[in-house]
């Protein structure tokens, strides 16, 4: 008992010094100095600007240099050693002098109409593909609602335009179309057409994704409705094509790459090599985190998180929220936090030996999972005794009445070694279907549902230092919480035990074979030898390799579908 409190006294100690001398965030005036140089493109000089003047307000004694120049100037600046902030277009005329890049913005140009269209819920259904969208726009013959989706009733399409500069590049895109775009009924502002286009039934329009969205709900504006676009061009709008129920569901969509890539343009941060300088990287990983709310404001779209964490994990660690150097405040401190650090690890030590021997006569029985290369019904271990949710989570209630959860050995086969999680406090409540955990691997995310409703009374700490637990023993060591259940006598009845679950786990192979035979195999034959081997079979860690994409596709295709 003297040891921990010892132990317990030196952490507080040590803790104190360490907060009063350390930067805590990229606002702190003294975290950064020195200089850094941008170059852009003349069209995102002013978002550039926005981002370098409020970091050096945040950080007072960083100073960025933002330079506005032509294509070869900029080509030139990035390949002596300059940060380089450019459009699509200007990415792929650098001729391949920038070695390393990095999403930081989106330009998504979207079609959309009045929630009043007659066809509304044909063309919901339906869709419309690239192609007509380019008859629409060149051809006033062929604007006919009707028409577009095959049915018998005759109604014009109101073409409506602006002098949206943006907007006309990416619309002659559609079919090369070069000369202006002048067939449609010209309004003077965007929101003069936002409002004909919600009082007009048989109105389209184009729009950037930023004007039509509100951004109070995260939805589209009252009156208007995205108009589905038919990829694959077979007449219909696919369930893997159906990202239309609201922004958030486009806006992943547009990341997986499920909306034409005609409409979207993205705004890269480029430089000669993989950027190591701190006051670089600190910059980088701010415009990839609070840096994100200057893309609205500027007419851009801002990047989903889970696409965020996949960019921040290109310099290592993908913490969500940016942070920079610790600076001691005096070399007197860093002997004083050097000698508690001794006395802190030797305590721990003292304290682990003893147990240790105390102990020395009890056997530890762990549950472990075990990798054979392939993965089957076989492969997954299934404790009797534990309660299983559909979205892979388990569930056991101890004598004292608080349960005990975890995620199952099934979606640790699927993921491959998971590095970082992110987890509740105590002292939260959860509901039985919602967020209880997020694993990652690598910057790639999946979030994880709770079988139960209840509140967490301890968290498994160990997890915040070895994650990996949750692969090796995900039902005795890699526990998450214990909770205090709310309705244990209800809820249960929707779980499954040992026996069922291990029936039910022959329908979950079929979807993940599905699954991945769908969305993965179909667009590129260079993932088959990743997910299937002979004979059918899947081979272990199925998503461990593959792009943050897929595991978002896996998200909302194969979790999000069991809740």
């Amino acid at each position: 008992m003297k040891t921990r409190i010892f132990l317990i006294v030196t952490f507080l100690l040590l803790n104190c010094l360490y907060s009063n001398s350390k930067e805590v965030s990229s606002g702190d005036s003294n975290s950064l100095s020195g200089s850094i140089n941008v170059a852009t493109s003349s069209e995102l000089y002013d978002l550039t600007m926005k981002w370098a003047n409020e970091y050096s307000r945040l950080n007072p004694n960083q100073k960025i240099n933002v330079s506005k120049a032509s294509e070869n100037n900029v080509s030139e600046m990035i390949r002596s050693g300059e940060l380089g902030i450019v459009s699509e277009e200007f990415f792929h005329k650098l001729n391949n002098s920038s070695t390393w890049s990095m999403v930081v913005g989106r330009d998504v140009i979207v079609p959309v109409m009045s929630s009043k269209n007659p066809l509304l819920n044909e063309i919901c259904l339906k869709g419309i593909t690239t192609k007509e969208l380019s008859q629409i726009i060149s051809n006033p013959e062929n604007r006919n609602w009707g028409d577009l989706i095959g049915s018998a009733q005759k109604i014009p399409v109101h073409f409506y335009t602006t002098n949206d500069q943006s907007a006309a590049s990416v619309l002659r895109s559609l079919k090369n179309l070069h000369q202006s775009i002048s067939n449609g009924i010209q309004s003077s502002s965007t929101a003069e057409m936002i409002l004909a286009i919600q009082n007009d039934p048989n109105a389209i329009g184009f729009f950037n994704l930023t004007q039509i969205s509100d951004q109070n709900n995260k939805n589209l504006l009252e009156g208007l409705r995205f108009v589905p676009i038919d990829k694959n061009g077979n007449g219909k709008i696919d369930y893997v094509e159906n990202i239309y129920t609201s922004i958030e569901s486009f806006s992943r969509g547009v990341w997986i790459g499920k909306y034409p890539k005609v409409l979207t343009s993205n705004i890269y941060s480029v430089s000669s090599t993989n950027p190591n300088n701190i006051s670089e990287v600190a910059f980088l990983k701010w415009v990839l985190t609070d840096g994100q709310s200057f893309l609205n404001e500027n007419g851009y779209s801002d990047l989903v998180y889970n696409e965020r964490l996949a960019q921040l994990g290109k310099f290592g660690q993908p913490d969500f929220y940016a942070t920079v150097p610790m600076e001691r405040t005096s070399s007197l401190m860093s002997v004083l936090l050097l000698i508690l650090v001794f006395i802190v690890i030797t305590g721990v030590v003292a304290e682990l030996v003893f147990r240790v021997f105390r102990k020395r006569s009890k056997v530890s029985h762990k549950i472990t999972s075990v990798s054979t290369g392939v993965f089957n019904e076989e492969s997954v271990v299934i404790p009797k005794g534990l309660y299983f949710g559909k979205t892979h989570s388990w569930a056991f209630m101890k004598k004292n009445g608080l349960v005990k959860i975890g995620i199952d050995d099934f979606l640790q086969h699927v993921t491959g070694k998971i590095t970082r999680v992110e987890l509740k406090r105590a002292g939260e409540t959860v509901k039985k279907g919602e967020l209880l955990m997020s694993i990652i691997r690598k910057g790639k995310l999946l979030n994880i549902y709770s079988p139960i409703s209840g509140t967490i009374t301890e968290v498994n700490e160990n997890l915040e230092s070895n994650s990996s637990l949750l692969n090796s023993s995900p039902y005795s060591e890699g526990w998450v919480y214990l909770i205090e259940p709310l309705n244990w006598g209800l809820e249960i009845q929707y779980l499954l035990i040992a026996e069922k679950y291990k029936e039910a786990l022959k329908d979950e192979f079929t979807r993940l074979k599905d699954f991945f035979t769908t969305l993965i195999k179909a667009n590129s034959h260079d993932f088959a030898y990743v997910t299937m081997q002979d004979g059918g079979e899947l081979s272990d860690h199925p998503l461990a390799e593959l792009e943050p994409e897929v595991w978002d596709d896996f998200q909302t295709k194969f979790i999000d579908t069991s809740k």
